[in-house]
C-alpha cells in the first residue's frame, strides 16, 4: 500500500474508533462489537508501526494535558515576515508571470512553527510578532490532525495555519453555557484556543494545523520545487494547504476554482497565496523590509453596496443573548440578494452610532457572511431594548470578553429552549417538516410559540409569518399541512417529543408497549411501577417519575394533548403486568441488521418494522442478540463470525418478513379478542 494510501486509511480508522469510543463511553450505546473494535485497533498500530507516522488524534496515544502559569516566549531563528497584499486580479498576473506559481487558501487563523527532531514533535511557537512568539508545544499535541511522530528522523522545521472550522465554532458557541456571550468569529476563538494555559481546554476546541511552509529538512533533495516540499509533508501525515499550479495563461480558471469553493469552504478564508514554485529563483529575489518577494497574498475584494436600515431585530438565543440584527433595504452582493446582517453586540451598534433610517454601507466579509462596512449616516438614535421579545422578561447589559451584551435573565424563557422544540419537532418525535431551529428561533423570537401546543396554533399568525423574510404563501401552506399530518400520533412519538430525560426512541417505545399506548397509564404511574419496565433502570424511572409529577409539566402536556390525537401504536400490545397477547415471535427480541436489505428500502425501515412488532435492534452482535439478519448467510463478515461464535442464529430478510407476518397475525388475533370481550 502506498504511504498516502496508508496515511488515508489511519485517519479514516481514527474517525471510526472515535466515534464508537465516543457511542460507548458517553451515549451508552455500542456500534460495533469489541471484537470488530480491536481488529480496527490492531489495524491503526500495525500501520503506524509501518509508516512510522503517529497522528495526535490516534486512540492508541494517551496524551497527557498540561497546565501552566504563563506562556514562555521565544525568538524565531529567522523573522516571519509578512506577505505583500493586493486585490487586484491583474497586479497578480503580473507578479506570477510566466513562472510556474503554487496558489493556495490565505487561510485565517493562527500560525504556528513546529519542530521536530528524531522523528518526535519536539516544539511548536506562534508567530507572535513576527520575532517572537508564544510556545504552546503542549497545546499543538492536541491538534485533531498534527503528527506527534513522523518517518524522517532529521530535523524538521515548518510552517502552517491552526484553524477552528465552521462547523466547529458553531458547536462551540451552541454548547455556551447560559448568558455566555458568543465568540465573535472562528479566527479569534482558535487564537484564544491555541494560547490556552490549559492544554485540555485547547484539546476541546476540535483546533486543526494545514502546512503551508517547509523551512528545514535539511537532507532531502526537492528537485528544486516547493510542490516536491509539499509532497513531501504529505508522506510525514501532515495535511497541506489546498493548491493549485497556476500561470499566467490559466490564472482565470484556479481563481474560477476557489471563487467556487470558498462559497461552501468550511475552513475561514479571507483570500489566496502566490508561491513561486522554483526555490532558488525565489530566494534569490530576498526580502524587502517586510515581505519576502517569492510570495504574494490576494485578498478578496469586498463588494460594498449602500441602503438604508429599516429595523433592528433583536433576536434571542438559546444561551440568553439577545443578538442584533440589522434589517435594510435588499440589496444585491457577490451574486445573491442580501437584506440582513449581524451586528454581533450592543457594543457594535454603538461603535456604529446606529439609528433606523441611517444610510449605511454593507458588505459580504471572504464573500460570504454580510456586515455592515460603515454608517454614513450616524445618527446613534438605536434603543436598546430592556424586556426580552420571547418572553418578556427583563434584559439587562452584561459585559463580557471585552463587549457589552443584551442578556435574559429569565431561565424559562422558550429561547433558551431551543434544543426542546428541535426535538419536539424532529422526524423521531412529532416529525413537523419546515421547522428547522433557524425557524423555530425566529418564530420564538417574535413571541409566536411559548410552549409546544403553540406549534399546533401557527396558523392563527399566519400573516404575521407569511410578512416575515423567507416565508410566504406556499410556505405557510406546506407549514400547515405539516403539522395537520403531526396532530395524528403515536404514543412513543409523544414520549421522545417531551424531551423527559434519559428517554431516547427506543426507551419511549418500550415504555409505550409497557402501558398499552396509554397516556394516562403512564402519566399516572409511579417509579415503582416504571422501575418494572424490562430495560429501565432506576435512573431512568426516577427521570420519569419527577417528570410526571411536576405540575408545569402536567400543565403543559394537559395544553397539548388538546391539539393531538394519539392513535394505537400497532407496535404496543396489553404488556404490563398481565404479560404478552398471544405468542409474537419478534415481542421481546434483540435483532442486528447487516448487509443489504432487497424488500425494505433500507436497515432503518426494517428496524422499525421490527420495533413496531415489539422486538429491539441494536448495532453489534452480543451474547444478549437473538437473531442476526443477513442476507448473505455464508458472508465472513465480524457480524457473522461473532453469531456463529456465540450460537446466534442468522437469518435472512424473508425470514424475518415471515416471522413480521407472524406477530402482526397474533397481534390482530388479540385485537378482536379484546373487541368480543368488549362486546360482551
Amino acid at each position: 500500500m502506498a504511504q498516502d494510501n496508508r496515511i488515508a486509511r489511519m485517519k479514516e480508522l481514527i474517525g471510526i474508533l472515535d466515534e464508537a469510543s465516543r457511542a460507548y463511553y458517553v451515549e451508552n450505546r455500542e456500534i460495533m462489537s469489541n471484537l470488530e473494535f480491536d481488529a480496527l485497533y490492531d489495524e491503526l498500530e500495525q500501520l503506524e508501526q509501518e509508516t512510522g507516522i503517529i497522528l495526535s488524534a490516534s486512540p492508541t496515544q494517551k496524551v497527557g494535558y498540561e497546565a501552566v502559569d504563563e506562556l514562555p516566549k521565544e525568538t524565531h531563528d529567522r523573522p516571519m515576515l509578512s506577505l505583500a497584499k493586493t486585490k487586484d486580479r491583474e497586479q497578480l498576473r503580473a507578479f506570477i508571470g510566466s513562472h510556474k506559481t503554487l496558489v493556495s487558501w490565505k487561510l485565517d487563523g493562527l500560525t504556528v512553527v513546529l519542530t521536530y527532531r528524531q522523528g518526535t514533535l519536539e516544539k511548536a511557537v506562534t508567530r507572535g510578532n513576527g520575532v517572537t512568539g508564544d510556545v504552546i508545544t503542549a497545546n499543538a499535541r492536541t491538534f485533531r490532525n498534527i503528527p506527534l511522530r513522523i518517518s524522517w528522523k532529521g530535523e524538521l522545521i515548518l510552517r502552517g495555519e491552526a484553524v477552528i472550522t465552521y462547523p466547529d465554532f458553531a458547536k462551540i458557541n451552541d454548547s455556551l453555557g447560559e448568558n455566555a456571550a458568543q465568540y465573535k468569529n472562528p479566527r479569534n476563538l482558535c487564537s484564544g484556543s491555541v494560547r490556552q494555559l490549559n492544554s485540555e481546554i485547547t484539546a476541546a476546541r476540535n483546533v486543526r494545523f494545514y502546512a503551508f511552509s517547509l523551512v528545514k529538512a535539511d537532507g532531502v533533495e526537492f528537485g528544486n520545487s516547493r510542490l516536491n516540499q509539499f509532497s513531501f509533508l504529505q508522506e510525514q501525515g501532515f495535511e497541506v494547504v489546498e493548491h493549485r499550479i497556476a500561470d499566467s495563461g490559466n490564472l482565470d480558471e484556479v481563481f474560477s476554482y476557489f471563487e467556487e469553493k470558498v462559497k461552501t469552504f468550511e475552513i475561514p478564508s479571507d483570500g489566496l497565496v502566490a508561491l513561486y514554485d522554483d526555490i532558488s529563483y525565489g530566494e534569490s529575489l530576498g526580502n524587502t523590509a517586510k515581505s519576502p518577494r517569492n510570495a504574494m497574498a490576494f485578498k478578496w475584494e469586498d463588494e460594498q453596496a449602500a441602503t438604508h436600515l429599516l429595523e433592528i431585530e433583536w433576536s434571542p438565543s438559546r444561551t440568553g443573548l439577545i443578538n442584533p440584527v440589522a434589517v435594510f433595504e435588499p440589496v444585491e452582493l457577490e451574486g445573491t440578494t442580501v437584506s440582513r446582517a449581524s451586528v454581533h453586540n450592543v457594543s457594535i451598534v454603538r461603535a456604529l452610532k446606529l439609528g433606523i433610517g441611517d444610510e449605511i454601507s454593507v458588505y459580504k466579509a471572504n464573500m460570504i457572511i454580510p456586515q455592515i462596512a460603515k454608517n454614513l449616516t450616524q445618527s446613534g438614535t438605536a434603543r436598546i431594548p430592556d424586556r426580552c421579545p420571547a418572553c418578556g422578561g427583563v434584559a439587562v447589559i452584561h459585559q463580557a470578553q471585552d463587549a457589552e451584551t443584551l442578556v435574559c435573565e429569565n431561565p424559562d424563557c422558550p429561547a433558551k429552549q431551543i434544543h426542546s422544540f428541535a426535538q419536539f419537532v424532529s422526524r423521531d418525535a412529532m416529525n413537523i417538516e419546515g421547522l428547522s431551529e433557524m425557524t423555530l428561533e425566529k418564530f420564538i423570537g417574535r413571541g409566536l410559540i411559548h410552549s409546544f401546543a403553540d406549534l399546533f396554533r401557527l396558523e392563527r399568525r399566519q400573516e404575521e409569518i407569511i410578512s416575515m423574510e423567507g416565508f410566504g404563501k406556499k410556505s405557510m401552506e406546506n407549514l400547515s399541512e405539516s403539522i395537520e399530518r403531526a396532530r395524528d400520533t403515536t404514543l412513543p412519538r409523544v414520549l421522545f417529543a417531551l424531551g423527559i430525560p434519559n428517554i431516547g426512541v427506543a426507551n419511549a417505545k418500550v415504555i409505550s408497549r409497557f402501558f398499552g399506548g396509554e397516556m394516562e397509564r403512564v402519566r399516572h404511574a409511579g417509579e415503582a411501577e416504571f422501575g418494572r419496565i424490562d430495560g429501565v433502570g432506576p435512573v431512568m424511572a426516577k427521570a420519569l417519575a419527577l417528570w410526571f409529577s411536576e405540575d408545569k409539566n402536567n400543565a403543559m402536556l394537559d395544553d397539548l394533548l388538546r391539539e393531538i390525537r394519539i392513535a394505537p401504536d400497532p407496535g404496543t400490545g396489553q404488556i404490563g403486568e398481565e404479560g404478552e397477547s398471544g405468542e409474537n415471535p419478534v415481542s421481546g427480541k434483540t435483532f442486528v441488521i447487516t448487509g443489504a436489505v432487497h424488500h425494505f428500502q433500507n436497515r432503518r425501515q426494517a428496524q422499525e418494522a421490527i420495533e413496531q412488532a415489539g422486538g429491539k435492534v441494536t448495532g453489534s452482535v452480543s451474547r444478549k442478540t437473538d437473531y442476526l439478519v443477513n442476507n448473505d448467510i455464508t458472508s465472513g463478515s465480524g457480524k457473522n463470525q461473532t453469531a456463529k461464535k456465540l450460537g446466534i442464529p442468522i437469518i435472512t430478510e424473508e425470514q424475518l418478513l415471515a416471522m413480521l407476518e407472524d406477530a402482526g397475525s397474533n397481534q390482530r388475533k388479540g385485537s378482536t379478542k379484546d373487541a368480543n370481550s368488549d362486546s360482551e
